[in-house]
């Protein structure tokens, strides 16, 4: 008989929704350049005229979407992001729409590493990358001392040694 899984209540860093924001930002302002030069490129050079039509319902779109991935979504993946490391398992649970439940066995993790881009940073934390044989599994934007002693927990349940 199966014992029962307690769900997962480890939360993300709520400093995640800041990095989130800003790297959206980025990439939707690169966009909507990007979508800009092609505007007046089509003025300029007075293209087929549905060209525009088309460039300008793209901005839209990136516009709305920009609204979605920068104010909405980050409040609800750090709502909803949760995770958990015991002995036998590493759980992982997320979703906003599609729910998603991950049970990862300790015997099957290879390896484990922090990953930290400039972004994050900036605000010191930490993604947790765990490797197992076909595939890797993300903990996004953990505080910096929680992601090391997790990193170093996780290691020591799934008997990683350091290799030099």
């Amino acid at each position: 008989m199966y014992s029962k899984i307690e769900e997962p209540k480890k939360r993300i860093s709520e400093k995640a929704m800041k990095v989130w924001r800003i790297s959206e930002t980025i990439i939707n302002v690169g966009i909507l350049v990007v979508l800009g030069v092609l505007y007046y490129l089509d003025d300029y050079f007075e293209w087929t005229y549905w060209i525009g039509w088309i460039i300008l319902g793209l901005i839209g779109l990136t516009v709305l979407s920009a609204i979605w991935e920068i104010i909405i979504e980050p409040s609800l993946k750090q709502k909803y992001w949760r995770y958990d490391v015991d002995e036998e398992f590493i759980q992982l649970k997320s979703g906003i729409w599609k729910k998603q439940h991950q049970l990862i066995p300790m015997t099957k993790v290879q390896s484990v590493e922090l990953v930290q881009g400039p972004l994050l940073r900036k605000y010191q934390l930490y993604s947790i990358s765990v490797g197992t044989m076909g595939s890797s599994h993300q903990i996004p934007a953990i505080p910096e001392e929680e992601a090391l002693e997790l990193r170093n927990q996780i290691a020591h349940y799934a008997k990683i040694k350091e290799v030099e």
